[in-house]
C-alpha cells in the first residue's frame, strides 16, 4: 500500500517533526492565553484601559531587559534543554492563574507577576529557538522549515481564538489558561525527544576567556553594523511600536466603544487568521517568483497599511472591517517574517545566531511595552478610537527604511560564505534583483 506520508523535504526529518510538534501545541495553547488574560483583566478584575495595556507592557519587558543577555547564553550553552526548561517554566506560572482563581485570591498584580516571569521565560525561547533551527536543518531547508512553523502558528491562529472564546465562555477565562499550562508540559516533552547531538561552536584556542559585556558588544556591533540587519530592524521595531498602540487596547476598544462579545471575538480573530495560514503556505514560492527583497518590501507596505480597518470599524457592524484589517496585515507580517527570518539566518555564524537573535529580538520587541503604554494613555486621555487612529497613522509609514536600503533589492537568498561577522562585508556579493538599481 503507497504511504500517504510525504516523502520530500522536512517531512522526512524526524527531529525537525518534533520541534514542529513542539510549536504546534504550545502555540494553540498560547492563543487560549493570548485571549483569557486581558479578558480575566476586563472582565473578572474589571481592570481599566490603562491597568490592561500596563499587562501588556509587564508581558514584554523583558524584552527589554533580558534579551542580549539571554544571546550570549545561549551562544554558549546547548539550546535545547534552554527550551525544555523555558516550556515548563511557563507551565508553573500560567497554572498558578487558576489555582489562585479557584481559591479567590486572584488579583492584577498575580497578572503582572505572572506575565513578566511567563515574558523571561519567553526571551530564551524565542532566542533558543531562532538559534536552534539552522544547527537542526541544512541551510537551504531554512525557509522551508520557517514556512512550515509559521502553519502551525497560523493555524493555531485561526483555531485558537475561536475555542478560546467558547471555553472562556463556557467555563471562564481563568480555568481556559489551564489549557495553555498543559501545553506546554506537552512541548517540552516533544523537545526532549529530539535525538540529534548539539554541538557548541568551538572557541579558537588562545582566544580570551567568556565576557558578559564584551560578547554582547560583539553581537550588537554584527547587527547595526550591518545595513541590511539595520534596515530590517528598523522597519520591525518600528512597525510594531505603532501596532503595539493599538493593540494593547484592541480588546477594550472591541468590548467597550463597539460592544462586541468574547465568543465574536474570538470568531473574528480566527477568521482573520487565514490571512497567516494563506501566507505560511505561500511564502516561499513567492519569494522563489518576485525575489527575497521585494517580499520582504511589499509585505512591508501591506502590513503598515492594514491597521485603517480597525480605526475605520462602524460601532453597528465592525466585524468584517476586524476580519480584514487581521487578513491583510496576518498574510503580510507572515510572509514578512517568514523571508527576513530567514535571510537572517542564512547569512549569520552560528557562533553568533543567539546573540544575533537576541539583539534583533530586543530591538524590535523593545518597542512593543512602550506601544503599548503609550496606547494606554492615549485610550485613557483622548478616547479608545482616537488612540486606534494615532496607531494605524503611525504604522503607514513603517516600510520606508527597507524601501530605502539595499534590501529592497536581495534577489536570492545568499549563501554564508564566510565565518567573520564583518558588517556588510559579512554577506558577500548578494545577488541583485534585475530590474532594480544596485545600492
Amino acid at each position: 500500500m503507497r504511504s500517504l506520508w510525504p516523502k520530500a523535504g522536512l517531512w522526512r526529518h524526524p527531529d525537525f517533526l518534533k520541534l514542529w510538534s513542539a510549536e504546534t501545541v504550545s502555540r494553540f495553547g498560547s492563543e487560549i492565553s493570548g485571549l483569557a488574560l486581558p479578558l480575566v483583566a476586563v472582565i473578572v478584575l474589571k481592570a481599566s484601559a490603562f491597568a490592561v495595556s500596563a499587562l501588556v507592557v509587564i508581558e514584554f519587558l523583558p524584552f527589554m531587559l533580558f534579551a542580549i543577555p539571554a544571546g550570549v547564553w545561549v551562544d554558549r550553552l546547548r539550546r535545547k534543554p534552554i527550551l525544555v526548561f523555558a516550556d515548563l517554566g511557563r507551565a508553573v506560572l500560567l497554572g498558578s492563574i487558576p489555582l489562585a482563581y479557584a481559591f479567590d485570591a486572584l488579583h492584577i498584580g498575580q497578572l503582572y507577576v505572572v506575565g513578566f516571569f511567563v515574558g523571561i521565560c519567553t526571551v530564551f525561547f524565542d532566542v533558543s529557538y531562532q538559534s536552534y533551527l539552522p544547527s537542526l536543518v541544512a541551510r537551504e531547508q531554512l525557509v522551508e522549515g520557517n514556512s512550515k512553523l509559521e502553519i502551525s502558528r497560523s493555524a493555531s491562529q485561526l483555531a485558537g481564538p475561536g475555542a478560546a472564546g467558547g471555553l472562556i465562555g463556557a467555563i471562564g477565562a481563568p480555568v481556559a489558561i489551564l489549557l495553555d499550562a498543559i501545553s506546554f508540559v506537552g512541548s517540552a516533552v516533544f523537545l526532549f525527544a529530539i535525538r540529534r547531538p548539539e554541538v557548541l561552536p568551538e572557541r579558537e584556542e588562545g582566544a580570551p576567556k567568556p565576557n558578559m559585556l564584551r560578547e554582547a558588544k560583539e553581537g550588537l556591533r554584527y547587527v547595526l553594523g550591518n545595513r541590511y540587519l539595520r534596515a530590517i530592524s528598523i522597519c520591525t521595531g518600528t512597525s510594531n511600536f505603532f501596532w503595539s498602540l493599538s493593540g494593547a487596547i484592541l480588546i477594550v476598544y472591541a468590548v467597550r466603544e463597539l460592544h462586541m462579545s468574547p465568543a465574536l471575538i474570538g470568531l473574528i480573530f480566527s477568521i482573520a487568521n487565514l490571512g497567516p495560514l494563506l501566507a505560511a503556505f505561500t511564502t516561499n514560492k513567492i519569494s522563489a517568483r518576485i525575489g527575497v527583497g521585494r517580499t520582504i518590501l511589499w509585505t512591508a507596505m501591506i502590513f503598515s497599511g492594514a491597521g485603517f480597518f480597525y480605526a475605520l470599524a462602524p460601532r453597528g457592524f465592525p466585524a468584517p472591517f476586524f476580519i480584514a484589517g487581521g487578513i491583510l496585515a496576518g498574510f503580510a507580517s507572515v510572509a514578512y517574517n517568514i523571508t527576513q527570518l530567514s535571510f537572517r539566518q542564512a547569512i549569520c555564524p552560528e557562533r553568533l545566531q543567539g546573540r544575533m537573535n537576541a539583539v534583533i529580538r530586543f530591538l524590535v520587541w523593545g518597542t512593543l511595552p512602550l506601544g503599548a503604554l503609550l496606547g494606554g494613555a492615549l485610550g485613557t486621555w483622548i478616547g479608545l478610537r482616537p488612540a486606534i487612529w494615532v496607531g494605524a497613522i503611525g504604522s503607514a509609514f513603517t516600510f520606508l527604511p527597507i524601501l530605502l536600503s539595499p534590501v529592497r533589492s536581495i534577489a536570492t537568498m545568499p549563501e554564508p560564505n564566510i565565518e567573520e561577522p564583518v558588517p556588510d562585508e559579512a554577506l558577500g556579493p548578494l545577488p541583485v534583483a534585475a530590474t532594480e538599481p544596485r545600492a
